[in-house]
């Protein structure tokens, strides 16, 4: 991996140094240009004339997300988030008072909110599985509610945003395939650090987001979309005539892929460069990624461990590209605010977003930090000589 050329490639190296990956990543210049030329191109032409001529070319978007997780591009749709993704595929779902979805205390926040409003207002019933004292989900107690509720709905986030925690989305994937349990996955954390393959993980719906380790803009998200679940006359709640086709007065007909997912409306300049995100990780490879990526934290972890008064808060057996500690400060906007004062961008979370997995860790709130393979070593230094400097004079 030619680190010089990336950097060189990524405006935003030349002045931040740059570890709020897990929040939205610096984008390169293919991101950058693809969606300038198209948006001059919709000025000079017109929207609708725009999209027309290159709808071929914004077709590549589907292709390289389905070679991204090895599935058909008629299995992708696209979104606005991954949030958003979620929130379409809950909708698809028939749920009725007393269906049982089980979930791991380390879910996203926004998905532990649309969860809970689902129990309000449809009366379902939310089951979370254990934790493992060591960290993550408890994947024997997992099994065990599965195979004693007969959820209507598994659902796990691979990467939470608060812990660099990996789950074990594979394992849990395989026994709902053997139950023919419907089976939702949270990529926003791990789409773009890692290698994804929906076949191996076995799930029905995935979501996931292009800001974060993509590199791509925000406003954008994909939907894996399997095809037991397109097989299904399932369908989100609300439909517009992209989704679905108006046959006769009171009857349609939906869109035979993951297109039923989507708006007619799209942000298409961003569709460009989602496709432009999508092909430039492709064109490098995940699994270099992946290794680029192991190979910073592997750096970082240890060294902030050093640091006086540091308390590392992630737990798992294996850790993603995102690192959470305490830190010997009172205040964490100021701990953020100096660091972007010395071109350093960091991210802290909040209790409200990890309630349950902060409160197990005795903390309110936490430092994030979230390395991608264009980092470096001299960067890392920065970083650490800072957070030194600014631990010493709270």
């Amino acid at each position: 991996m030619d680190i010089a050329s990336l950097r060189a490639d990524t405006p935003g190296c030349q002045t931040k140094v740059h570890f709020n990956n897990a929040g939205a990543a610096l984008p390169p210049y293919p991101v950058l240009h693809a969606m300038q030329e198209y948006l001059t191109e919709e000025a000079n032409c017109g929207g609708y004339e725009t999209a027309a001529a290159n709808a071929t070319a914004l077709n590549r978007f589907y292709m390289a997300a389905g070679k991204l997780l090895n599935a058909p591009a008629k299995n992708i749709a696209f979104t606005s988030s991954a949030t958003n993704s979620f929130a379409r595929a809950l909708s698809c779902i028939p749920f009725k008072k007393g269906d049982v979805v089980i979930i791991a205390n380390e879910d996203y926040s926004s998905n532990q909110l649309q969860f809970l409003s689902l129990e309000e207002r449809f009366e379902i019933e939310l089951v979370r599985a254990n934790s493992l004292p060591e960290g993550g989900v408890d994947v024997d107690h997992m099994v065990s509610l599965i195979r004693s509720r007969h959820p209507k709905l598994v659902s796990l986030t691979h990467v939470p945003t608060n812990t660099g925690l990996i789950q074990p989305v594979a394992e849990i994937g395989k026994v709902c395939r053997e139950q023919e349990i419907t089976y939702l996955v949270d990529a926003c954390q791990s789409v773009g650090q890692m290698p994804l393959d929906v076949e191996e993980i076995g799930c029905d719906f995935l979501c996931a987001t292009l800001r974060k380790f993509l590199r791509g803009p925000r406003g954008a998200g994909l939907l894996y979309v399997s095809d037991r679940i397109l097989h299904k006359p399932w369908y989100p709640l609300f439909l517009d005539m992209y989704a679905a086709t108006w046959t006769d007065d009171d009857t349609f007909v939906t869109a035979p892929d993951a297109k039923r997912f989507q708006d007619w409306e799209q942000p298409y300049a961003l569709i460009a460069g989602s496709y432009a995100a999508i092909h430039y990780a492709n064109e490098i490879g995940l699994q270099q990624i992946a290794d680029r990526n192991k190979y910073l934290g592997g750096i970082l972890r240890p060294r902030l461990a050093s640091l006086p008064g540091v308390t590392m808060l992630d737990k798992g057996m294996e850790q993603a590209s995102i690192i959470t500690l305490s830190a010997p400060v009172n205040d964490p906007q100021w701990l953020m605010t100096s660091l972007r004062e010395r071109n350093i961008n960091t991210a802290i979370s909040v209790i409200a977003g990890a309630l349950i997995d902060f409160r197990s860790k005795g903390v309110n709130w936490a430092l994030r930090i979230s390395p991608h393979y264009y980092n470096t070593e001299d960067e890392i230094d920065t970083l650490l000589d800072a957070l030194e400097s600014l631990f010493a004079n709270p």
